[in-house]
C-alpha cells in the first residue's frame, strides 16, 4: 500500500498535474480582485445611493407635511396675478432690489411680490378716493380752496403708493432685529452641537429646535438652510441663500466661515467660537449705545411732564400759605378798621 503511494507521489505525469493545478489556482487567486472592481469605489458607490434615498426619502416627508398644512410659501391668487401680468407691473415697480427686500421681511415665492405690486396698484386709487369722499362729500376743510383740498387727495394718493413699501420695510427690520437678538445665542448652541460631533445639517435642526421659543424667525431660516442643503447640488449655494435672506452681515460672516470650512477641511469650532464671541460684543454694544442715548430722549418728556409736578409739588404748599395769609389779613385789616 505504502509502495502504491510513493510510486504514485513519484509519477512525474502526476507531479506534472499537481504542479499545472497549483499555478491555475494561484492566477485565479491573483486575478479575481481584478476582476471584482475596486472596494473603495464600490463602498462609494453606495453611500452615494443610500445618500439619494435619504434626498428622496426627505422630499416625500417634505411633500406630505406641505400637503397636510400651509407652507411657508403662500398659494397663487390667480386674479392679482393676471391684473399683474397684464399691466407688466413686475417691469414698471419690481427690480432685484425689491426681490431681496422680500426675502429679508421674510416673504418668499412669486405670489407675495404679486401682491406687493397689485397694492402699490390699487391703493393710490383706494387713497384718493377716500379722500376726496372725506373732503368733497362729508365737507371736510370748507375754509380750504379747491387747490388744497386737490392738493390734500395727491398726497393720499402718495401715501398709498408707498405703504407696501413702509410695510415691508418695517417688517424687515422687525425680523432681522429678532434674528440678531437670537444669533450670538444660536452659535453658541451651533458651537455646542459641532463639537460635540455632530454634522452641520444635525446641528441646524437642534439649534432650530432649541431658538424656535426665543426666535421664530431664526429657528424658520435654520429649517429652511438644512432643506436646502439635503437637496442643492452646492452646499455653498444654502449658506448664501440663508445670508441674502436675513441680510445681516453677522450671519454673513458666519456663512463664509462654513463655506470655507467644507472648502479647505479647516475646522468649524474655531471660527464659530471666534465669531460668537464677536455677536456677543455686538449686542452687548448695542445695548450701550441705547442706554447712552436715553439721557437725551428723556430731556423733553422731563421738561413737559416730571417737571411741572415736580414744581407744584414743591411751591404748592407754599402759595397755599401765602394765600391763606393774604385772605387772613385782609380779614382782620377790615375788622380793624370797624
Amino acid at each position: 500500500m505504502s509502495g502504491q503511494v510513493v510510486k504514485t507521489l513519484t509519477d512525474p505525469s502526476f507531479l506534472i498535474a499537481l504542479l499545472v493545478g497549483i499555478a491555475v489556482f494561484a492566477t485565479a487567486f491573483t486575478l479575481l480582485p481584478a476582476f471584482g472592481g475596486n472596494p473603495l469605489k464600490a463602498r462609494m458607490k453606495s453611500v452615494a445611493l443610500e445618500r439619494d434615498e435619504l434626498r428622496a426619502r426627505q422630499r416625500a416627508r417634505l411633500a406630505a407635511e406641505a400637503n397636510r398644512r400651509k407652507g411657508l410659501r403662500e398659494e397663487q391668487s390667480a386674479g392679482m396675478r393676471n391684473i399683474v401680468e397684464r399691466l407688466d407691473l413686475k417691469r414698471a415697480l419690481a427690480d432685484e432690489g425689491t426681490m431681496q427686500k422680500l426675502r429679508v421681511a421674510g416673504f418668499r415665492g412669486q405670489n407675495p411680490l404679486t401682491k406687493f405690486l397689485f397694492f402699490r396698484l390699487v391703493l393710490p386709487f383706494v387713497g384718493f378716493a377716500l379722500a376726496a369722499a372725506y373732503i368733497f362729500v362729508m365737507g371736510a376743510l370748507p375754509d380750504q380752496p379747491l387747490f388744497v383740498k386737490l392738493f390734500v387727495c395727491i398726497v393720499m394718493a402718495y401715501a398709498g403708493f408707498y405703504a407696501p413699501v413702509l410695510y415691508v420695510s418695517n417688517r424687515a427690520t422687525k425680523r432681522k432685529q429678532s434674528i440678531q437678538r437670537a444669533w450670538p445665542d444660536a452659535l453658541d448652541l451651533m458651537l455646542i452641537c459641532v463639537e460635540s460631533g455632530m454634522s452641520v445639517e444635525a446641528a441646524l435642526r437642534r439649534v432650530a429646535d432649541e431658538m424656535g421659543p426665543q426666535s421664530v424667525e431664526l429657528a424658520e431660516e435654520f429649517v429652511l438652510t438644512n432643506a436646502e442643503l439635503s437637496y442643492l447640488q452646492e452646499r455653498r449655494q444654502a449658506y448664501e441663500n440663508l445670508a441674502g435672506r436675513t441680510g445681516l452681515d453677522t450671519v454673513k460672516s458666519v456663512t463664509q466661515a462654513l463655506i470655507q470650512a467644507e472648502r479647505y477641511g479647516t475646522p468649524v469650532a474655531h471660527a464659530l467660537r471666534v465669531l460668537a464671541s464677536e455677536s456677543r460684543d455686538m449686542r452687548m454694544n448695542e445695548a450701550e449705545k441705547k442706554a447712552a442715548a436715553l439721557p437725551p430722549k428723556l430731556t423733553v418728556p422731563m421738561i413737559l411732564f416730571f417737571l411741572p409736578v415736580l414744581f407744584a409739588i414743591i411751591l404748592g404748599p407754599a402759595g397755599i400759605q401765602v394765600s391763606q395769609r393774604g385772605i387772613f389779613g385782609d380779614q382782620h385789616h377790615s375788622s380793624s378798621e370797624e
